[in-house]
């Protein structure tokens, strides 16, 4: 015969009639939670750790939702106090439930006349998805600040404790969503019944404010974007486990559609396996904090790693995105937030204190070079010298590697050609032509293969990028000359770089297609020469130019389709051959870095154009 064990106490219970939901405010993973347990509960009334001065403004800010709203109220000594009308925070979304289901909510944190906020490090809250409540609760006891006597913290505690008891006189059963800060005193109180302070009479009454789209980052506890999700999922009525997970795996996608929606590249490095690395790279940067789930910082910094600033600022405005916030409306009145501070339309910023955030914040700086906007762009444009051009250096230096390295890989092909195989006697010569061996494996022999040197040089390299370039969208075509005899002389048709000016005296334009001749020499301008008039389009226009200025046979073409029957008509009229190299044998990231070049507005320029050329 055996006797069962004693149930387990509830260690959130105060009574028989009080159940306390100690939470962290800001927490997506303690709002689920509290959902879920207040909708399990069957309780008769809710009380929150507001004072009840917010109560009518808050309650008007739950009908507005999904648009973010935040109850203000200014204090005497000119800061603001404020609760963020935020689905992710645990105690709006207890207020929503029991809107939702009819259930009576009672506001009994103490009325101050000033607020005094609180911040503490507090563990990951993702750690909810594996271990209970009551665990996470009780594990962070030996490390909960004690209340000092008589301190404002322990005053609304005591209030809180009475206010309690007066509720559970006439409901049976009450669900109490408080901070884990003030839980243990709290229960403290309502067990010793210790004497409660007077409420003080604030100086105003709490004002609703609609948020400004562009500064709701500072008025969310989630990623703007992150907080649409659980309002998406919230409307479709899909499960949101894992959405502070997936979340950045779908600001990662969104941030990539926008990248390439905004620069318009072909070829990118933003793949799925790049992706890869850029999880586990934020996964490593995350670790390192001791945390589960990223930050924005850290977000930010691993997009800049993988794929430049453009590509961290595509992340970081995606992150901020939130499609259910519209500037003008509704009918309240706006407020700018920012960091501890917030200007009420053109009057001077003023000091913001959040009640519903007790979580300490680190900002940190990242530096990343935003574009111009539009009135910048006008005044660089206004300013520009129609008289003075070069190139930036860094540029031309890495379109000369990847000149030298497709030459060389013309010489292989050439020499490979000329390539004879025979059996094998006294030497190997330049190695075993396994194919040739197999073949006649039957018959013992062994055959080798010699390269001749290769005959012949190759002087001229193009490069096309499209196999039919737009000429309305590649309007510029120029040919620059070498400054220096480590530089070729080079003939390109490009998109306009006054159409997109980053800096002042700084324009950005994209290769469609272009031709390098070494060593460099002086040639007349392919696209205002007479005796260039075979070809149709721009690329044949450039081909054409190639073929005619060739002192070699041979030409390289790198392409992304074979030559088509007309380049090689062109080939043979001028007595030319064509190599053709696919432009697939270069990693997209090599091509897009190639393709995108600046044009400065003389070389004085050159001194200070790192500040505004981004790196791809």
């Amino acid at each position: 015969m055996t006797t069962s064990s004693p149930a387990t106490p509830d260690v959130f219970a105060l009574s028989d009639r009080i159940q306390v939901l100690p939470v962290v405010h800001g927490s997506g993973d303690f709002t689920r939670e509290v959902r879920q347990r207040l909708l399990a509960s069957g309780c008769d009334c809710l009380a929150v750790c507001l004072p009840p001065e917010f109560e009518s403004t808050v309650q008007r800010g739950l009908q507005q939702l999904p648009t973010i709203t935040i109850s203000c109220m200014e204090e005497e000594d000119g800061t603001v106090s404020y609760v963020p009308i935020d689905p992710s925070q645990p105690v709006i979304m207890a207020l929503r439930i029991a809107r939702q289901e009819n259930i009576p909510c009672e506001f009994i944190d103490l009325s101050l006349s000033h607020y005094e906020p609180r911040q503490m490090e507090f563990p990951d809250t993702l750690a909810l998805q594996q271990v209970s409540m009551e665990k996470f609760a009780v594990s962070m006891l030996p490390f909960l600040p004690k209340p000092e006597v008589d301190s404002q913290m322990d005053k609304r505690c005591r209030w809180m404790a009475h206010q309690l008891h007066r509720l559970q006189i006439d409901r049976s059963k009450i669900v109490f969503v408080c901070s884990v800060l003030d839980w243990p005193w709290i229960k403290q109180a309502f067990d010793e019944r210790a004497p409660y302070p007077q409420p003080e009479t604030p100086p105003e009454s709490p004002t609703l404010y609609s948020v400004h789209p562009d500064t709701l980052f500072f008025a969310l506890a989630e990623f703007p974007y992150i907080t649409y999700l659980y309002e998406q999922r919230r409307e479709a009525m899909r499960s949101d486990k894992n959405v502070a997970i997936d979340g950045v795996k779908e600001i990662l996608l969104r941030a990539r559609e926008k990248f390439l929606q905004k620069y318009k590249v072909r070829y990118h490095n933003l793949t799925q396996q790049s992706f890869q690395i850029f999880l586990q790279y934020v996964r490593n940067l995350t670790l390192m904090e001791h945390r589960f789930t990223p930050d924005l910082y850290t977000l930010a910094v691993a997009a800049k790693q993988i794929g430049g600033d453009p590509f961290a600022i595509a992340l970081v405005d995606a992150a901020r995105e939130y499609p259910f916030q519209q500037e003008g409306g509704d009918p309240l009145d706006s407020v700018a937030l920012g960091i501890d501070q917030a200007t009420f339309g053109e009057d001077e910023p003023v000091t913001m204190k959040n009640r519903l955030s007790e979580t300490a914040l680190q900002w940190r700086t990242l530096n990343l070079k935003p574009e111009p906007d539009i009135v910048k762009k006008e005044e660089y444009k206004y300013r520009w010298d129609p008289y003075g051009q070069c190139s930036w250096p860094p540029e031309d230096e890495k379109i000369e590697n990847l000149n030298s390295h497709i030459r060389e890989q013309t010489r292989h092909l050439l020499a490979h050609d000329l390539a004879r195989t025979e059996k094998f006697t006294t030497s190997v010569k330049d190695g075993i032509d396994l194919r040739d061996t197999l073949r006649n494996w039957h018959t013992g022999d062994i055959y080798v293969k010699e390269i001749p040197a290769s005959r012949g040089n190759v002087e001229v390299v193009v490069f096309l990028f499209e196999m039919e370039p737009e000429p309305d969208r590649y309007s510029w075509r120029q040919t620059w000359y070498a400054e220096h005899e480590n530089e070729s002389t080079l003939c390109f048709f490009a998109t306009n770089y006054m159409d997109n000016l980053i800096g002042p005296g700084i324009g950005e334009a994209t290769y469609g297609g272009c031709m390098l001749i070494y060593p460099p020499r002086p040639i007349s301008n392919v696209w205002e020469d007479p005796r260039l008039a075979l070809g149709e389009t721009l690329e044949e226009k450039l081909l054409e130019a190639a073929f005619f200025h060739s002192k070699e046979r041979h030409v390289t073409v790198v392409a992304p389709g074979a030559p088509p029957a007309s380049w090689r008509r062109l080939a043979r009229h001028y007595n030319r051959r064509i190599l053709h190299i696919p432009l697939k044998r270069l990693s997209s990231q090599t091509i897009e870095r190639v393709r995108r070049f600046h044009v400065l507005n003389g070389k004085h320029i050159r001194s200070y154009a790192t500040r505004f050329i981004q790196e791809l």
